[in-house]
């Protein structure tokens, strides 16, 4: 219902606003392709809408933390909304829509019907919720480990450094992270999205639901979810220490990015309820810290070539 919904909306906004444009400028060939980069747009901006009503008012309900300035957080408004609804899609678009539709095309000529978890599970046909938890749950096993690779991994390390250099974190701090970091991460989760079979209509879904849990365990307050509620989901409190000042490369903890059940399987969780250390790297450059997105885009890459040649 709410897919059809959302159909029906961005049909309504390509066909009112910007089919016109299109077809004023002579730009018509591009039409398919330009209702796709509205589709990116429009679900960025609901992305933003949904999270910014959920955790401002926690962050001006109990902030961790207060600061003279903000101008380190605004630094990561600018990463948000560049990923969001510009810089990230726009990438998306022009290098991998080519290759998406090559791929696709070989597939539907070879008759391959990639197998779903209803394949080898027919009962969930008839549970649908049940089926969207599921993949909810093996995406997000994949993403603790992701996560777990961005630290142990030097090179990659050199650019996740900038997620944690923030010293003034918040729930835009999600989206800080290097244009490199964030190509990877989302090739990682398209890729184990497609080979479990995640149906296109419930991908939406699943994205909305993490980057939620992402966005809210970044932000500047002072809430856990008790004993038991710290076991089940991942809090503001438990994310935060794991950008603490001394749990940065491979000292990291808490890893999880909605269940903290994984860093509680493989060792690596810490449950300390009443700790809410400082943010940041002591080992970043300083343009990780107090620099502007394209400087830290430029050290990064840097940063990276660096580590490659020390191995």
């Amino acid at each position: 219902m709410i897919s059809d919904a959302y159909e029906r909306f961005t049909g309504w906004l390509f066909e009112a606003l910007l089919q016109p444009l299109m077809y004023e400028a002579g730009l018509m060939d591009w039409a398919d392709e330009a209702f796709q980069w509205m589709d990116f747009f429009v679900f960025g901006v609901i992305q933003v809408i949904v999270v910014a009503v959920v955790c401002l008012p926690l962050e001006k309900w109990r902030p961790v933390e207060h600061w003279d300035s903000q101008r380190r957080v605004w630094t990561d408004v600018i990463y948000t909304l560049l990923t969001r609804l510009g810089i990230l899609p726009l990438l998306g678009f022009l290098v991998f829509f080519a290759a998406s539709a090559r791929i696709e095309g070989w597939i539907a000529d070879s008759g391959f019907v990639p197998p779903t978890l209803e394949t080898f599970l027919p009962w969930l046909r008839e549970w649908p919720l049940v089926a969207l938890a599921l993949y909810i749950v093996i995406l997000d096993f994949a993403e603790y480990w992701r996560h777990r690779f961005q630290h142990s991994v030097g090179w990659w390390w050199a650019l996740h450094s900038i997620h944690h250099a923030q010293t003034q974190m918040t729930f835009w701090t999600d989206d800080r992270n290097h244009v490199l970091d964030d190509v990877i991460a989302a090739a990682w989760f398209g890729v184990i999205a497609v080979l479990i079979g995640v149906p296109p209509g419930q991908f939406p879904v699943i994205l909305l639901v993490l980057r939620l849990a992402e966005s809210l365990s970044h932000a500047n307050v002072r809430l856990d979810f008790g004993r038991l509620g710290e076991r089940l989901l991942v809090s503001p409190r438990f994310h935060r220490l794991h950008h603490g000042v001394l749990s940065v490369g491979n000292s990291g903890k808490n890893y999880g990015v909605l269940l903290p059940v994984w860093d509680w399987l493989f060792g690596t969780a810490d449950f300390n309820r009443g700790s809410y250390p400082r943010t940041g790297d002591p080992g970043a450059p300083a343009a990780y810290v107090s620099g502007g997105w394209f400087a830290q885009q430029v050290v990064g890459l840097r940063e990276v070539w660096r580590a490659l040649k020390a191995r």
